[in-house]
């Protein structure tokens, strides 16, 4: 009935071709003199999706992962992961060859200090790494007394004889209807923040920041938008953009021309050197920025001026087009979800829907709104104990049925060209367990902790991150992975710098668009999760505030399983707001979806005191 179009359940793993891999790579070390390796998941444009051709840690450990690095010593070899993929990690790699470590608990760098025998070469490539990360692994490699040594080509590309070639995504405008805002006027913004910095060019080293300031959008790597490219900016003078030219036509090249120099990638670092020669102050974001940009104008005399990318706070406060955009594509995408969410409680039940079925439909759904482009990323489809897997990926392998009595969490996104969505629905199949009613109302009350929060401007996301926890910590529970993050405007749906984590520093600003999802996994059992998207807008409840305050407006529209929701549990004030967002949600996807499916929603957004 169903298939899908933008993603493949086929298994990517090969831990079976891993001891041959990692015995090449320890003898291309051997010849050149090198006592170990770096293999971090990034590209050189620190992406999250990366193309085929940088998948080089999953090509060598077997793990598919978005986020992960491994080192690999003559005698020993770690990969590490953070809380997301501490299951999945354990299924996908040889645990005889890398023993797992917690990228967070136990940092590359603190194994580093452990592991590396004094006297040794420890390798990387200053093109995969931040210049904030290589500076920590060249710390803790003196702390062992040995060094850390830059490779001018990766060691990973001599050994993978059959490596994908670089992708070559068209690139297209993304028109002003969409943008709301003409590309000559973010180059005006930003040469006017390098004129306050004392800069005289800012680096573009993220594709997400020269895809945003060029109004550009392309195909490089799955589910993200983006055009692989660098760009500069100075703040007098003509911008340069490194792109291959083979992904323009003609009437893209005019456009671009119009705004900047357009350059081969080939150019990019004769041009940085040149940046040096001429003695020129340059802005990179240290925590993005590859160290081989930064090591390329220092070592030709310039001078590096470190700090966020002024690029990165612009993109992340949406203008009032996004904005509109943002609300027409979560309702046209909320009546895609609770058409499948309708579907899926007629076809569940029978015990012959598998989780591919379910990711099929929900895409299919989508598609059928005509405007989809892509996911936003791989869907989680997770039954009963694969749902406790944060980020699990279903293949035709591990692709189990969903049987009565389960929960099924399902974390979904699409790709319009005037919005990104990101939502989790957790649905009972059949009758819940007190377990499951309990688990979830202290998951679902946290959710409504964030949604209902009122804060300061300014404020940040560690600051509200705790107002999701504070339930599940009262049982002795809580969750190993971030609040919320950010959310593009047809870009990255996990978009910085802000977040609402214990790491979230950066600060919460009216227009922003973040996620709501706090969670609680129960590993071997089930996963819960809530997931909706809310902009960051003016506090109008507080009469005379003494100072501007913000809140959230909650954008995403699909009914939340009341099921699984035990009303004894919830404050006055919580069941109102539950009320209320199902009453909205049912005023305004009524019209947008199908007779059946509407019945079905009357009956899911019942209010809670009508039970």
């Amino acid at each position: 009935m169903f298939e899908a179009h933008f993603q493949s359940f086929d298994d990517r793993s090969e831990p079976g071709a891993t001891a041959p891999r990692v015995v090449a790579l320890r003898a291309e070390l051997a010849r050149r003199g090198l006592d170990g390796f770096i293999v971090p998941r990034t590209d050189e444009y620190q992406n999250e999706y990366v193309p085929p051709s940088a998948e080089r840690l999953a090509w060598l450990t077997g793990f598919t992962g978005s986020a992960g690095l491994a080192i690999v010593l003559a005698d020993r070899a770690a990969i590490f992961v953070d809380g997301r993929y501490q299951v999945q990690v354990v299924e996908e790699v040889d645990s005889k060859i890398f023993t797992v470590e917690h990228l967070v608990e136990r940092p590359p760098p603190a194994w580093i200090e452990a592991n590396l025998p004094a006297g040794k070469k420890l390798s990387y490539s200053p093109w995969l790494h931040t210049v904030d990360a290589a500076e920590r692994l060249a710390k803790a490699c003196a702390a062992a007394g040995a060094s850390l040594v830059a490779v001018a080509d990766n060691p990973i590309d001599v050994i993978w004889t059959d490596r994908p070639p670089p992708p070559l995504g068209a690139v297209v405008l993304h028109d002003l209807r969409y943008a709301g805002e003409e590309a000559e006027h973010k180059l005006v913004r930003v040469r006017a923040d390098l004129q306050k910095l004392g800069a005289d060019t800012l680096v573009v080293s993220d594709p997400h920041a020269v895809s945003w300031l060029f109004n550009i959008r392309g195909s490089d790597v799955p589910h993200t938008p983006v055009v692989l490219a660098f760009a500069t900016v100075p703040k007098e003078g003509r911008p340069a953009l490194y792109v291959d030219g083979r992904k323009l036509n003609n009437d893209v090249r005019h456009r671009l021309e119009e705004l900047a120099a357009v350059r081969e990638p080939a150019d990019f670092e004769r041009d940085l050197a040149a940046l040096g020669s001429e003695k020129r102050t340059v802005r990179i974001d240290p925590a993005a920025c590859p160290e081989a940009i930064a090591r390329l104008i220092e070592d030709n005399g310039g001078k590096i001026l470190r700090g966020v990318d002024p690029i990165a706070p612009m993109k992340a406060v949406k203008n009032a087009v996004e904005i509109s955009g943002a609300l027409a594509a979560q309702e046209r995408d909320g009546a895609a979800v609770t058409r499948f969410l309708a579907w899926f409680d007629r076809e569940a039940p029978s015990g012959r829907l598998t989780e591919i079925d379910a990711v099929e439909a929900l895409e299919s759904f989508r598609r059928d709104t005509g405007l989809l482009k892509d996911v936003s990323f791989p869907t989680i489809s997770g039954a009963g104990s694969d749902g406790a897997i944060v980020h699990y990926r279903v293949t035709r392998k591990s692709n189990r049925r969903i049987a009565p009595g389960e929960l099924f969490l399902i974390d979904s996104g699409g790709q319009y060209e005037d919005g990104t969505t990101d939502i989790t629905r957790t649905i009972v199949v059949g009758t819940p367990t007190e377990e499951f009613r309990k688990s979830f109302t202290l998951v679902l009350k946290g959710h409504i902790a964030i949604a209902r929060a009122v804060f300061p401007d300014g404020a940040t996301g560690a600051q509200l991150d705790s107002f999701a926890r504070q339930f599940l910590w009262r049982s002795g529970l809580d969750f190993d992975h971030g609040t919320g993050h950010g959310v593009g405007s047809y870009l990255s749906v996990h978009e910085g710098p802000t977040r609402i984590s214990k790491l979230g520093t950066a600060p919460l600003k009216r227009g922003m668009i973040l996620s709501n999802e706090p969670g609680y996994y129960r590993t071997g059992a089930y996963g819960i999760r809530i997931e909706n998207l809310v902009l960051v807008t003016e506090a109008t409840a507080i009469a005379d505030p003494e100072k501007p305050f913000n809140a959230f407006e909650t954008l995403t529209l699909a009914p939340i399983d009341r099921r699984l929701v035990e009303p004894a549990m919830m404050s006055a004030e919580e069941i109102v707001w539950l009320d209320a967002y199902h009453a909205r949600v049912r005023d305004v996807l009524s019209d947008l979806v199908d007779g059946q499916t509407r019945e079905w929603l009357n009956a899911a957004t019942v209010p809670i005191a009508a039970k």
